[in-house]
């Protein structure tokens, strides 16, 4: 990447005070002290366990020529450029945007948030433009994908630098369209700020991220932020079946489009059968065969659907792809032993309405003699208060439960056992078992399965690992369910 000129990065910035010259070269911009290299822009940064401000002397040792911060330090230091702004996690955004030469301007970008089906319908609308011959990229959970190059994650949504890089490589390899998931933490951190969204889609919003947003208030009112910062050419696509999809929207300068199953919207779609081996649906008085399993996926496919419409795709060619399509990894994920028809499951539901959902779906097209044995687990450091809620649906809509460990991080994975537990009642936990090693817990529960049950391993999903005071250590659910099913 050339050098540009700190004048230039700083444009569209509000900036109280400037003390140095703003005419530096400026190779990178970083807000970690410890990736400083000589004539960097570090930018200082108030985060929940870090100030970067702390760091300014550091980054100006490791070669840093210019600073952006909130607060000035006692001493400021010879030659470098102090530079003042209201929100330096806001400037990053609009600096990165700066020094990649917003190429979110360049591509067709549309960002997809909501409590559950983000990185399904991330998934899907690449899967459909690529289908339908275009160049594309993704940002997502799972994975970036520029064109088919794959790079890991390990975030819901990146950091702006990385945002950018990402989405200016796409630019230089042709692609154009782009889809990324927008996480409430994402919206809140200002990690999307300056860039230009053709459109977006809202999916549906339930109890989630608590322990970061405080109220469930708090959380519907950051993932507004996103529409509301949508520009008037751009499309605001809202799932109406969600009470709180017309809220979503109801600022937003964009245009706005209703998807639903169940009510009047822009975007009708009809559920006609849904089993185990796919669904039958309606899009706006068409009928086709999805491979995809459950009326969760029946509203992302109409909200891909619906996308597809405003991007000007002929219905019949939409249809045809979208029959194509399959569920992203670990989402509903579907393995299935033949000698005994056991079918085992893995999804990343780790919410309690997204939890509900799955075994409502199984319960829908299962068998009717068929039990399901279902595996789920609650994460450490994070919402306390939705673990009885998750024990509590496992027991409500499972015939055998089995409480574990997830990824306890620096938490005692027997406190959240007993949290979850307090979900349930004296009698009702005589029969759920409590099985601290996850590994040892799918293992009873293939065990334990008999002819046509469901074995569903809920709230990891697409993880390969398992964190565990910091350390992450190999763990791929799908890989233990079929070793424990023998497939």
């Amino acid at each position: 990447m050339k050098q540009k000129r700190l004048k230039k990065l700083l444009e569209g910035i509000k900036l109280p005070k400037v003390v140095g010259t703003i005419d530096h070269k400026i190779e990178t911009i970083v807000f970690d002290s410890r990736e400083v290299k000589s004539n960097s822009l570090f930018v200082a940064i108030k985060g929940s366990k870090v100030d970067g401000h702390d760091y300014i002397n550091m980054a100006i040792e490791k070669g840093a020529t210019a600073i952006i911060l909130e607060s000035f330090p006692k001493e400021l230091k010879e030659d470098i450029c102090y530079i003042a702004v209201e929100n330096s996690a806001k400037a990053l955004s609009l600096l990165a945007c700066n020094f990649y030469e917003h190429p979110s301007r360049k591509i067709k970008l549309t960002g997809v948030t909501g409590t559950n089906g983000k990185t399904t319908t991330v998934k899907l609308l690449k899967d459909l433009f690529d289908d339908l011959g275009y160049k594309t990229g993704m940002l997502s959970t799972i994975e970036n994908i520029v064109v088919d190059k794959k790079y890991p994650t390990t975030h819901t949504t990146l950091d702006p630098m990385n945002i950018n890089k990402f989405l200016q490589e796409m630019v230089q390899q042709g692609c154009e369209f782009a889809f990324m998931e927008v996480s409430s933490h994402a919206i809140h951190q200002h990690r999307i700020g300056g860039l230009h969204f053709e459109g977006g889609i809202f999916t549906n919003i339930s109890h989630d991220h608590l322990g970061y947003h405080g109220d469930m208030k708090e959380y519907i009112r950051v993932k507004k932020l996103f529409f509301d910062g949508l520009e008037k050419d751009a499309f605001a696509i809202y799932n109406a079946d969600d009470r709180n999809g017309r809220v979503m929207v109801q600022n937003s300068k964009a245009r706005k489009f209703s998807y639903s199953l169940m009510n009047l919207a822009d975007f009708k779609g009809k559920v006609l059968e849904n089993s185990l081996t796919g669904l039958i649906l309606n899009f706006d008085g068409s009928e086709f065969h999805s491979q995809m399993i459950g009326s969760f996926n029946a509203e992302n496919l109409l909200a891909v659907y619906a996308c597809g419409i405003l991007f000007k795709v002929e219905k019949v060619e939409l249809l045809i792809a979208l029959s194509k399509m399959k569920a992203a990894k670990g989402r509903f994920e579907f393995v299935r032993r033949m000698e005994d028809k056991v079918i085992g499951i893995v999804d990343y539901c780790h919410t309690p309405d997204a939890l509900k959902k799955v075994l409502q779906t199984i319960q829908d097209s299962k068998e009717r003699q068929s039990k399901i044995i279902t595996v789920v687990g609650c994460g450490g450091d994070r919402d306390k208060s939705k673990r009885p809620k998750m024990a509590r649906i496992g027991y409500q809509f499972s015939g055998q439960l089995i409480l574990t460990s997830d990824n306890p991080r620096t938490e005692d994975p027997l406190t959240i056992l007993q949290d979850m537990e307090n979900g349930l009642d004296p009698g009702e936990l005589k029969s759920v078992l409590s099985i601290l090693d996850r590994k040892q817990a799918i293992k009873t529960a293939c065990m334990l399965a008999q002819e046509g049950d469901v074995v569903l391993i809920a709230g990891k999903g697409h993880e390969t690992y398992q964190e565990v005071n910091g350390v992450k250590h190999p763990f791929d659910d799908i890989k233990v369910l079929k070793e424990e099913l023998g497939l």
